[in-house]
């Protein structure tokens, strides 16, 4: 069993803590650590298909077509996942163009979203002939379509609508307010539409929404998506044919006892009801949602460390592993794996890195927890190794994906030679 299927983040802690192969998908977490050492990423490709097979359940009927989020976990043994599911991309820089078509995503099934794509971005992706280009500014429009035309191509593409819906979620991953640097406001988006001869080059049919990140709350999805239907109809009304609608992402996941991660059906109901005078193809970009709950960092205790107010549990894990309890104030679920029953103790658990904000947790009740213990981090699966980094000179963790009771290392942990690759003693001048 993993996270996603307990009723809450709580059942899952109690059953792991006496029952650690739980969350491993049958494989020992013990062994497991032996082998891959610690810390680690752990993925299960049950939990991923599941929430996938829940999604196009709740898009039957509509033509939709659910292109992953690839920042939230690019590995390419997920992508492969994916794509073996059907699904296509949604990417946002280069990098992750080739991720996708390396990992077989078809480019028909791959749209290109982001507020500062490259020149060479771009010309990559019209080289590779993906389907759509979410356009977020008037340069870049400009710029797609010179670069279509000296590629003797067409472009298609949607405008990314800033609908000015505050979706209350963490302001760092708020979208779709007007201050916000994503999407242009409805008037600018109208003059592209009545302008779009100017851009022949660019066929401009399509809308595109996505209003932030982890909302758990469907009323800032309608109040959007009733803003986008409205003008739609306008566009309709003025002889501008819209052949998609792209109404992104952002669907919460339950990360914290007491949380109920965003309903898929219901979800769909609020689409189907604003947009239910559309007949065209809809986009949908989820990735939290698929493959957060599916994850978990499995790291190891350095030691207790005996503090005033209370203990330090300090991990081999850290920020550069993790950044999203540092970067938003996340919670994630903490799991003792030592499967006896204990004393819970108070503690705030930490890592090695030399920065008061590597904190994984403040105040946490925990089972006591000893030097050499297994712990797991829970709702890592998403922008957990996708924001990593090197910082402190500590190397990339490993990545291992998890299915009916085998397990498969989709990524060594970097050596540091491979870290330092691409470094020089700055012994060799030129000048311009």
């Amino acid at each position: 069993m993993t996270l996603s299927e307990f009723e809450t983040v709580a059942d899952a802690a109690a059953v792991a803590s006496q029952d650690p192969e739980s969350l491993f998908e049958g494989v020992d977490p013990a062994a497991l650590a032996d082998r891959v050492g610690t810390p680690f990423h752990a993925y299960s490709a049950a939990a991923i298909r599941r929430r996938i097979a829940e999604l196009q359940q709740a898009l039957q009927g509509l033509d939709a077509l659910v292109c992953f989020a690839v920042k939230a976990n690019p590995n390419r043994a997920i992508l492969t996942l994916v794509a073996d599911a059907g699904l296509g991309a949604d990417i946002v820089s280069g990098g992750e163009l080739r991720r996708s078509l390396e990992a077989g995503i078809a480019p028909k099934r791959i749209v290109f979203s982001g507020v500062g794509k490259s020149e060479q971005e771009i010309d990559a992706a019209l080289a590779a002939g993906i389907a759509r280009f979410n356009l977020e500014s008037r340069d870049e429009l400009e710029c797609l379509d010179r670069l279509a035309r000296e590629r003797g191509v067409e472009a298609c593409a949607a405008v990314r609508i800033n609908p000015d819906v505050d979706a209350g979620t963490h302001e760092k991953i708020s979208t779709g307010r007007a201050e916000n640097k994503f999407g242009v406001p409805i008037d600018e988006a109208r003059c592209w539409f009545a302008e779009r001869m100017r851009h022949p080059n660019v066929r401009l049919d399509g809308l595109h929404v996505h209003i932030g990140s982890q909302i758990l709350d469907l009323e800032p999805f309608r109040r959007a998506f009733a803003r986008v239907a409205a003008f739609r109809r306008e566009l309709a009304a003025a002889g501008h044919a819209i052949a998609s609608i792209d109404v992104g992402g952002g669907f919460g996941v339950r990360y914290r006892n007491g949380e109920s991660r965003l309903d898929a059906q219901a979800w769909a109901g609020v689409l189907r009801e604003a947009f239910a005078d559309y007949d065209g193809r809809f986009v949908v970009e989820p990735g939290r949602w698929l493959v957060a709950e599916a994850g978990l960092l499995l790291t190891r205790v350095l030691r207790v460390k005996r503090g005033v107010e209370r203990d330090f549990l300090v991990l081999d894990a850290a920020m550069n592993d993790l950044a999203r309890p540092s970067l938003y104030d996340a919670w994630h679920e903490i799991v003792p794996l030592h499967g006896a029953a204990r004393a819970m103790r108070r503690y705030d658990v930490v890592g090695p890195v030399c920065e008061t904000g590597d904190t994984f947790a403040r105040d946490r009740l925990l089972p006591e927890c000893a030097a050499g213990d297994l712990v797991a981090i829970l709702g890592t699966g998403a922008y957990g190794a996708s924001m990593a980094s090197t910082y402190n000179s500590r190397p990339l963790a490993a990545e291992v994906l998890l299915d009916d009771g085998r397990y498969s290392i989709v990524r060594r942990r970097q050596s540091y030679e491979e870290m330092t690759a691409g470094e020089s003693a700055g012994e060799d001048w030129t000048t311009p």
